[in-house]
């Protein structure tokens, strides 16, 4: 059967070309082994576009570790890329141990009863010491999840159990500010990181991996210089977590952007293309109202293109009144209000529209374009949510 014709097309070729670029900018070198391993996120679908077409994309291009979310995306993950290693960073939660353990995840810790839950499923599946790897999260001032400074030892005492079937082969922390173009806040973040790490190390605890940052650290430079830094130091091996960078965006630094950013952001290919079809076009007199609650009243004769897309396929409805789509390679405003199926876009300007026509919500048109970063603006929000608010109705296409 023909679906309804509202669609994501996915290129998983830019996806690969995202993540060497982003090697490179790690300072990878074609002969030796990276300097700065990259441990690609695709957690929450991969954003958006897909994690069925965007994990094996990662693989391909050289992944060695993927990110997701939550034990059920590492279980989807794992069925998808067999061989690689795959970080829960949200961590277990209750009743989730055994499904850590059978699917071979690496789960994020940081409190005692995510220690309980895995330890208990690693005794269950009859595993031997020290064979279930996680890795410890260090809270280091983002208040979010992960073990401060003051409650460190605890966990600490745990993991250094000799009978314990879990060994801590990573840690971790997460950059709040990394896009903050003067780098204080990153600072202060690292210098803890530093002193926790020495307090683990004391501990007996041998950690193989120390990984930080999201792609505003990547791009900017000095994150993984620095990293490198710690971990030559304490003899570990360094790691990145990119997100959004793989998807083909860079993040907005404040409030000056780095020259290497702009850069690289010219270099990155979007991923994502958003698109729809004119359904019908009827024409309309002045005084017509237009959608819900009468937001819109034709002040002119008006030709008006029904779509078939609306906010339960996670077209935003502050997009309303407000929002442009491409059709003919032309910008059409939206007008009225975005109903749960349907959205209006006025044609009066474009010649020739008829049903049929194809319309790009995200992506290219000709010379015209449409990006998640517009649609962010137009919405109040970040390109983040934009492309995680695109539902499972809308099917991912790989081209």
């Amino acid at each position: 059967m023909n679906r309804r014709p509202c669609w994501v097309e996915i290129s998983t070729g830019s996806f690969q070309n995202n993540y060497q670029i982003l090697v490179q900018t790690c300072g990878a070198d074609a002969v030796e082994a990276l300097p700065v391993e990259l441990l690609a996120i695709v957690k929450a679908d991969a954003y958006g576009h897909g994690l069925a077409l965007c994990a094996p994309a990662a693989v391909r291009a050289g992944a060695r570790w993927l990110g997701v979310t939550s034990v059920e995306e590492g279980a989807a993950a794992r069925a998808l890329c067999p061989e690689v290693e795959i970080l829960v960073i949200g961590g277990p939660f209750l009743g989730q141990g055994a499904e850590v353990v059978a699917h071979r995840l690496t789960a994020v810790v940081w409190q005692d009863w995510q220690l309980d839950e895995l330890e208990d499923a690693a005794r269950a599946a009859q595993c031997e010491g020290a064979t279930v790897p996680v890795h410890l999260e260090l809270d280091t001032g983002m208040s979010r999840q992960g073990v401060g400074a003051g409650e460190l030892e605890q966990i600490l005492a745990r993991l250094s159990d000799r009978d314990s079937a879990l060994r801590i082969s990573g840690l971790m922390t997460h950059l709040y500010a990394a896009d903050e173009s003067d780098g204080e806040a990153t600072r202060e973040q690292l210098e803890l990181t530093v002193r926790m790490v020495e307090r683990v190390l004391t501990a007996g605890l041998k950690p193989e991996w120390l990984h930080v940052g999201n792609s505003a650290a990547v791009l900017a430079g000095s994150v993984p210089r620095a990293l490198l830094a710690i971990c030559d130091r304490f003899r570990l091996k360094a790691m990145a977590r990119p997100g959004l960078a793989l998807f083909g965006l860079a993040p907005e630094f404040l409030p000056d952007e780095p020259e290497v950013v702009a850069e690289l952001r010219g270099r990155l290919r979007r991923v994502l293309e958003w698109k729809t079809r004119v359904v019908s076009v009827r024409s309309v007199e002045p005084g017509r109202v237009v959608g819900y609650n009468g937001t819109f009243v034709a002040t002119e004769p008006m030709r008006l293109a029904l779509l078939a897309v609306g906010y339960a396929d996670g077209l935003n409805r502050a997009l309303s009144n407000r929002g442009s789509v491409l059709i003919g390679g032309q910008r059409a405003p939206i007008v009225g209000r975005i109903s749960m199926d349907q959205t209006v876009a006025d044609v009066t300007g474009i010649p020739g529209v008829v049903a049929g026509d194809e319309v790009v919500l995200l992506g290219r048109q000709g010379s015209e374009s449409i990006t998640a970063e517009e649609h962010a603006r137009w919405a109040g929000t970040i390109p983040w949510e934009i492309f995680t608010s695109i539902t499972d109705r809308v099917e991912r296409i790989s081209v």
